[in-house]
């Protein structure tokens, strides 16, 4: 499973990648959460309001901090 987070960095670029890596624990998952802040890669996937979730080339969430239930839900 690949797991990204887009986004420049801001705070709530920041906060979405936490609750991801916390989902990605709570689940016991070994996968690692790939940061993207390269803008030009970011339009490359499509995305154009961060932060941004993506899992496995699936663009799962846009423009906000998804709640971890969420995340949990999407990495099964």
């Amino acid at each position: 499973m690949e797991i990204k987070v887009c986004g420049p960095g801001c705070a709530s670029c920041e906060k979405a990648q936490k609750t991801v890596e916390a989902a990605v624990a709570a689940k016991g998952l070994k996968t690692d959460v790939i940061k993207v802040t390269d803008f030009q890669e970011i339009a490359k996937l499509g995305i154009f309001t961060t932060p941004a979730v993506v899992i496995d080339g699936k663009i799962v969430c846009v423009g906000r901090v998804p709640k971890q239930s969420e995340v949990e839900k999407w990495i099964g």
